[in-house]
């Protein structure tokens, strides 16, 4: 019974060196859409995760393939190279990074450290790539047409996509089931709460400046503005509060009320060239993000949240709120905008170095 079982399913499965350059394809897709992911909060991007998802999924029946294929080199010893280890540690990654994303999704909760299983899914994900590589270079066989010619290829491409969507639509039934309530993007609400208290203190990197000196902080908005403000605490006094939900990459999110003042009014009081395109709101830490102008002017720079002041963890005494950005585009700690031309082209290089000067 289990041999035709078998049998059954090597009828869906590619050519060997079909299945491994789809799956080198795979892994490089599900790494760049899951980077995107990460700075896609709007509903509009929700199609990038069902894809991310999707593929995911696919990948399974082929890592499934691969491993039903070479089990014999890694089981007896006799057949194993001093490229076996590489090959071991490129397939445990790759489990992991699909395990732990499945497990995220079906509402297994699991903390390593401060880690939620969604950091560690993307911790994974990302060492996957550069194990890959080195694996690659042992045992790297160029693809060929003839691997991909036939049209039972597209039939079978096709089952293993349908098998990806359907077990894509299970995972996400079961979770639902389960009451996880995940967003599109994956984050789990929190319970119920109040100001400071109602969400965690995260920070991107390196990000944890020593708390700030209210009474010589001030807010420059400068570029291509008529006249170059410095703002104190006392020219940002509160006048809009807004209910916005904050979506963090660490896989939670929480919708709170948010006091502060219009950006747009701030950009207006300076007077906004008509070339500006882009506006760059700047940490004190370095950290910086860029957003289309038509956007920031919505946007809030906020002191307060449920009429509590912010708490220096929470990005006191100024953060960004962004509605529909990812928590890490709320910038934490603002004293600077900058009204340009061009989105900032080293805003990723200051993510990655921001808190460590």
């Amino acid at each position: 019974m289990a041999s035709r079982a078998t049998r059954a399913l090597r009828r869906f499965e590619p050519p060997p060196r079909a299945v491994d350059w789809s799956i080198f394809a795979l892994v490089v897709f599900e790494t760049l859409s899951g980077v995107l992911s990460l700075g896609a909060g709007h509903p509009a991007n929700v199609l990038l995760f069902v894809v991310h998802g999707v593929a995911g999924l696919s990948l399974v029946a082929l890592v499934g393939f691969k491993l039903y294929r070479v089990r014999h080199r890694v089981v007896d010893s006799r057949l194993r190279d001093r490229h076996t280890a590489v090959s071991i540690l490129l397939a445990v990654v790759a489990l992991a990074a699909l395990g732990t994303g499945i497990a995220w999704v079906l509402g297994v909760e699991v903390r390593i450290a401060f880690w939620t299983l969604l950091n560690v899914h993307i911790g994974f994900g990302l060492l996957v790539i550069p194990v890959l590589l080195v694996h690659l270079r042992a045992r790297f066989r160029a693809p060929r047409a003839v691997d991909f010619a036939e049209r039972r290829r597209a039939l079978q491409y096709g089952a293993i996509l349908v098998f990806g969507a359907a077990s894509y639509r299970a995972t996400e039934t079961v979770g639902s089931l389960r009451g996880v309530g995940r967003r599109f993007t994956g984050s789990r609400p929190l319970p119920p709460g109040e100001g400071n208290d109602a969400f965690p203190v995260t920070s991107w990197v390196a990000d944890d400046p020593d708390p700030v000196d209210h009474d010589s902080w001030s807010l420059s908005v400068a570029g291509l503005v008529d006249r170059p403000l410095e703002l104190d605490r006392a020219d940002l006094a509160p006048d809009e509060t807004r209910s916005v939900l904050l979506d963090c990459t660490s896989g939670w999110y929480t919708e709170q009320n948010w006091t502060g003042v219009r950006l747009g009014d701030a950009l207006d009081s300076a007077g906004v060239h008509s070339s500006a395109r882009w506006v760059t709101v700047r940490s004190v830490t370095g950290f910086r993000w860029s957003f289309p102008i038509a956007e920031a002017r919505e946007m809030l720079l906020a002191t307060r949240v449920v009429g509590e002041p912010l708490s220096h963890g929470h990005g006191a005494p100024l953060r960004l709120v962004a509605p529909n950005r990812r928590g890490f585009q709320w910038v934490k700690w603002v004293d600077a905008v900058e009204v340009r031309r061009r989105r900032d082209p080293a805003q990723w290089l200051a993510v990655l170095v921001s808190g460590f000067g």
